[in-house]
């Protein structure tokens, strides 16, 4: 196996085992809603599930839903292609394939959400989820609800009253809760956006 094959296989079953296995605890120990400290006030897992894009980004409606789960499934072809093209060149530059990579499978890691999980739980509110309840899942293939848990409140207070924008307001950062895949997203596009003079060559 080439060297580039065997770090874009590494990353992404990497990128997807972690996300996957986190994803799937969430949803059978804990009720949506709940959340727990792991450092500090700095950092929770507060567990939450969106509709649409990262970070709880959303395309209203039930149709709004199936075009963006078919849009991600498109767009994880067209990377994918573009990762074994790429994966197959001779000197293919190994930093450019693990930051595709982690692109390709933060893709996948949400699809797999979207695609299949509301036919494979049960509805986490009020409740702690079943996996493949009897009566079916919450909802039907295309339409499930992406899990995220990381919640990073790095600073919360009120600005004050000589702040030039929102004076005396209520001030959360990071508010938005995402995953797993969403880091590899925003990992691999950062790294491809700041390092594309390398990258890009030709």
């Amino acid at each position: 196996m080439k060297k580039s094959s065997a770090i874009s296989i590494g990353v992404i079953a990497a990128v997807l085992l972690a996300d996957q296995i986190l994803k799937i605890w969430i949803k059978t120990h804990m009720m949506l809603g709940e959340e727990f400290a792991v450092f500090g006030r700095w950092f929770f897992i507060h567990f939450v599930e969106n509709n649409g894009m990262a970070f709880g980004m959303e395309l209203g409606g039930g149709w709004g839903k199936m075009f963006l789960s078919i849009f991600r499934i498109v767009a994880v072809v067209v990377i994918g292609v573009y990762l074994v093209k790429l994966c197959r060149k001779p000197k293919a530059n190994l930093a450019l394939v693990a930051t595709v990579s982690l692109v390709f499978a933060g893709a996948i890691g949400n699809i797999i959400d979207s695609v299949f999980y509301g036919v494979l739980f049960g509805d986490s509110m009020g409740r702690v989820a079943e996996f493949l309840p009897e009566g079916g899942g919450y909802s039907s293939l295309l339409h499930g609800r992406v899990v995220d848990m990381l919640y990073f409140p790095l600073i919360d207070t009120t600005l004050p009253e000589w702040f030039p924008v929102g004076a005396g307001r209520h001030f959360l950062f990071f508010r938005p809760v995402f995953n797993i895949a969403d880091s590899a997203i925003s990992v691999g596009i950062i790294l491809i956006i700041i390092f594309q003079k390398k990258f890009f060559k030709d």
